[in-house]
């Protein structure tokens, strides 16, 4: 379908452990679309972060196919996933991952200029994130400056710079009390439905998984609707 942002077809990955072969996935099929939230739920070891490695580029496997944005990747060389992964892909994880060294808007304009966009309209863009999530006022901040809630709130700024079709998140409101990842929840839900992108969140919340479009469980190398 048109709308269709991500695309995992038939995915298998295996590895290699103490002499024999592990199979993780097993031919694990999804899609996700463009406003759609779809959490991804499971066991810890069940193959989350593979099959999320694997949806966002960062791993390759062994069999199956995945689609971002409507192109295939399997067959895509190195330079041209890594392409592909910075233009389309956004990636936001438990821990904040910022730049201490770099304020809150010079967090979101390294990786666009990093893209080639000018550093004019990398800080316009970062400016404009800012007031999305609410933190038009901290720009200028460190992370150090800056809340759990906070902090997670600029990563998500951070990896829609570049105007991704799809992010990938895993547990992003795992370091969070309940209520800072409630109101984090509710921004970051407020952006895919605003924004268009289609989302993929890991999580081991069950109240928040079933409050997204849709809950993929993990089961035996599969993806299995809820």
């Amino acid at each position: 379908m048109s709308d269709e942002v991500l695309a995992l077809d038939g995915i298998r990955r295996s590895f290699k452990q103490a002499g024999a072969t592990l199979d993780v996935l097993r031919g694990a099929t999804a899609t996700v679309r463009a406003g759609e939230l779809v959490a991804l739920v499971g066991p810890s070891g069940a193959g989350k972060s593979t099959l999320l490695h694997i949806a966002g580029l960062l791993e390759r496997a062994d069999a199956g196919e995945v689609r971002i944005a409507g192109t295939p990747v399997m067959k895509l060389g190195d330079g041209d996933r890594t392409a592909l992964r910075r233009d389309k892909i956004g990636f936001v994880y438990q821990f904040h991952h910022l730049l201490p060294e770099f304020s809150a808007e010079e967090n979101i304009v390294l990786p666009q200029m990093i893209a080639g966009v000018s550093r004019g309209q990398a800080r316009q863009r970062a400016q404009e994130l800012l007031g999305l999530v609410g933190l038009a006022q901290r720009a200028s901040h460190r992370p150090a400056q800056l809340s759990g809630g906070e902090q997670q709130r600029v990563a998500i700024a951070r990896a829609l710079a570049n105007r991704p079709k799809v992010l990938i998140a895993d547990e992003p409101t795992g370091n969070l009390d309940l209520h800072t990842a409630e109101s984090v929840f509710a921004m970051f839900k407020e952006l895919v439905r605003g924004q268009a992108f289609g989302a993929l969140v890991a999580t081991h919340n069950l109240d928040l998984a079933h409050r997204m479009d849709r809950v993929l469980e993990m089961r035996d190398g599969l993806l299995v609707e809820q």
